[in-house]
């Protein structure tokens, strides 16, 4: 997909990312034109798309991304003259993941700034991603609309999201802003490789970080500096690594949980990490309760 689409978006000059983020712009008199998505794929590219050339040997691309409505690109400085002959605004760069990560979040209105945004972690993949479902499934129940990004199932709410796994900064970008504009409350992603191409939660503020692996202080931290530096993702510099607890698995034996132990451990991650988004005790011991119940 690797677009973030006019629908979602907000809409920005090419001015505005100039002084913002220190591009040059080719000509110079263009700052007036207003882009309303961000594309890095020629399939991906609506009218009023801003192109982003992915890889310099394919300056072809460029007539691609015009034909289909770009109504500007951006191309590293070397390739300036390819895109003067795209016949269309062009922002010279050469963007980091970080830069690019910023720009793309910009452009679709800082989507990950109205949500909690929870991330799981972790080395299996497939433990990660149904630590994800367990963890979303849990939001849910406290009465949180919840988005999820993950390579076994991606949604919106209700709603499924058609995406390629692994995704890149702004197919997470576009996911967000979608999950957003549904009203969800609360984004469960899995950082894993599945899932996720490195850099890809770049522009991305993470609230909880957590990871079923039982580990010790210096673990924890180690891999919470491995995950952020995997996928770019920013998160408080006083926020540590959530793992389960032994208030959490308290918790737990309040209820019955199908699955056996790792069910069991599961759900301690998914009440330890909502707990430490602030959740109050006892609105999970009445989720707890009340799930029980119907049972």
């Amino acid at each position: 997909m690797s677009v973030v689409n006019e629908s979602i978006s907000r809409r920005v000059t090419l001015g505005y990312i100039v002084s913002h983020y220190g591009f040059e712009l080719e000509p110079g008199f263009c700052g007036g034109v207003t882009v309303t998505s961000i594309a890095d794929s020629p399939d991906s590219v609506r009218p009023g798309a801003l192109y982003v050339l992915k890889s310099a040997d394919d300056p072809s691309s460029l007539s691609l991304a015009v034909a289909r409505g770009a109504y500007a690109v951006m191309v590293p400085p070397a390739l300036a003259s390819a895109a003067r002959s795209a016949g269309v605004p062009a922002l010279l760069a050469d963007p980091n993941p970080e830069t690019m990560g910023a720009l793309a979040s910009d452009i679709a209105g800082t989507p990950a700034n109205t949500m909690a945004v929870f991330v799981v972690c972790g080395d299996d993949d497939q433990e990660i991603q149904a630590d994800v479902v367990r963890l979303a499934n849990f939001l849910h129940m406290l009465g949180n609309p919840v988005g999820i990004i993950s390579a076994s199932g991606s949604s919106s709410l209700e709603r499924e999201l058609e995406m390629t796994c692994p995704l890149g900064i702004l197919d997470v970008q576009h996911a967000l802003a979608v999950c957003s504009e549904d009203g969800a409350a609360a984004m469960v992603i899995s950082a894993d490789g599945e899932t996720l191409c490195p850099g890809a939660l770049e522009g991305v503020n993470v609230d909880v970080l957590g990871s079923i692996e039982t580990l010790n202080r210096t673990q924890s931290d180690d891999m919470l500096e491995t995950s952020r530096s995997r996928y770019g993702f920013s998160i408080d510099e006083r926020k540590r690594l959530v793992t389960c607890t032994e208030e959490s698995g308290w918790l737990v034996g309040q209820t019955m949980v199908s699955g056996g132990l790792q069910g069991q451990r599961r759900l301690s991650l998914a009440i330890a990490m909502a707990l430490d988004a602030g959740v109050r005790r006892s609105n999970i011991r009445n989720a707890l309760r009340v799930s029980k119940e119907m049972q």
